[in-house]
Formats: structure tokens, sequence, C-alpha cells
């Protein structure tokens, strides 16, 4: 039954992905939150047809830790369920990722319009410019930045290397670190077909400055926060 759901999923996942593709294309011409809003009901529709057909619940803790002002999101990595849940579950956000990503047929399309951050991560200085270039005038135009600091999906209980990307952001540009940790790794793990019925679990954590701060001794203070809440947050898969 499993099997034939994530099959089902799929199959609803990819279709929704065209028709998104091309409704994105003819939101050119509007403005950048306008798109944005309309792009991201795809990730509505996603997060809705996964608790539909798979069963993929969720929860948030620490909802009274949510600013009133942009603030760079910096959240565990460990599934595709995140980067589609995150866009909307906070305010309009420019989500820090490789080029590479903007070239994917349809769903490449579609992201290019919502405003990212697009850099070339094996630049070395020059991608951390590139960063505080768009990640400042993201923050002036009213948006929230979200970065994955691990950079690639890790499995759960592991913790992968926090590059220093989204702490070197926050300190040049003296933005407040918004850390978040959560499970979904457990129920739609990476690389895998395969996805289980469960409850995620989405915690965000106190604000935390940047002000006086250098970037590694941040991301370290972030890293700190997430992988200790990681070890606090329930099973998500149901048994």
């Amino acid at each position: 039954m499993i099997f034939l759901r994530s099959g089902l999923f799929a199959l609803a996942q990819s279709l929704a992905t065209v028709v998104f593709s091309i409704i994105a294309l003819l939101t050119f011409p509007f403005g950048a939150f306008t798109r944005y809003r309309i792009i991201t009901a795809w990730n509505r529709l996603v997060v809705a047809m996964a608790r539909a057909i798979l069963g993929i619940r969720f929860e948030i803790r620490g909802r009274e830790n949510l600013p009133e002002h942009p603030v760079i999101v910096m959240a565990k990595h460990q599934s595709a369920w995140e980067t589609i849940a995150l866009p909307i579950l906070f305010p309009p956000q420019a989500v820090v990722l490789k080029r590479e990503l903007l070239k994917i047929p349809f769903f490449g399309w579609g992201l290019a319009l919502t405003s990212p951050i697009a850099i070339d991560r094996k630049a070395g200085k020059e991608a951390l410019r590139q960063i505080v270039k768009q990640g400042r005038h993201r923050m002036e135009q009213g948006f929230w930045v979200t970065i994955f600091p691990e950079g690639t999906r890790v499995k759960p209980g592991e913790t992968g290397r926090y590059a220093i990307g989204g702490a070197w952001l926050a300190t040049h540009t003296d933005t407040p670190v918004l850390p978040v940790a959560h499970n979904a790794g457990e129920v739609w793990p990476r690389h895998s077909f395969i996805k289980h019925p469960g409850t995620i679990t989405v915690s965000i954590g106190p604000v935390i400055s940047s002000q006086g701060k250098k970037a590694d001794a941040l991301n370290e203070e972030v890293k700190a926060w997430i992988e200790s809440e990681m070890k606090q947050l329930p099973h998500a898969r149901k048994s």
C-alpha cells in the first residue's frame, strides 16, 4: 500500500509541477511578491497532497519565536519536504540555492521566478560575495532569506558540514538568524521513492543575534541549537 501511495503521489506531483510551471511563466509581468504567492500555491498543493495521499502531516513548535522583520532562516536539511514546506510556513523567502537547479525543466523555470539567491557553489569567496549582494537586496525588498547550511540532504541522525554562507550573510548585514530543526527525513527519506505516513515536527528556535559576532562563531552557535534540538524531536514515522 505504501508503494502504491508513493506512486500515486509521484504522478500527482509531476502533473502539478508541469501545470504550475506554465502558470509561473505567465506571472512574469507581475511584481516579485505577487509572483511568489501565485507560484507557491504549488507548494501548498504538494503539502496537501502529501497529507491526503501519503498520510504525512506536520506540527510546528515555537511559533512565538517568529519575528515581524526579515531574518535569515537556517534550517536542517534531511529531505525534499522542507524545501517545499518552508516557503509556505514562513513569510515570503528568497532561498539560497545552486544555479544548476534553475536549469531543471518545468520545476526550475518556476523556481527562477520566486526571486531565489542563485549562486555558483564552486566559486569559493566569490560565492560568499554573491550571497551578501543578492541577500542584502532581497531583504531590502522585504524577503526573508532561507538557507540549508548543510548544503545537501543528510540521513536522520547524521550531521553534515555546516557551510558558512548563512552566517556570513548574517554578520555582513547585521541580520539575526532563525534556526529551524525538523525530522522530515524520517518519513520522506532523501533519494527515496517510498514515503511513509507520519507527523513531521518543525521546531523554530529563538532568534539568534549576529551583531558583534564572527561568521564562524555564529555558524557554530546555530549548529549547536539545531543539532541539540534534533535530539529532542519525537519520532515522525508511524510504527
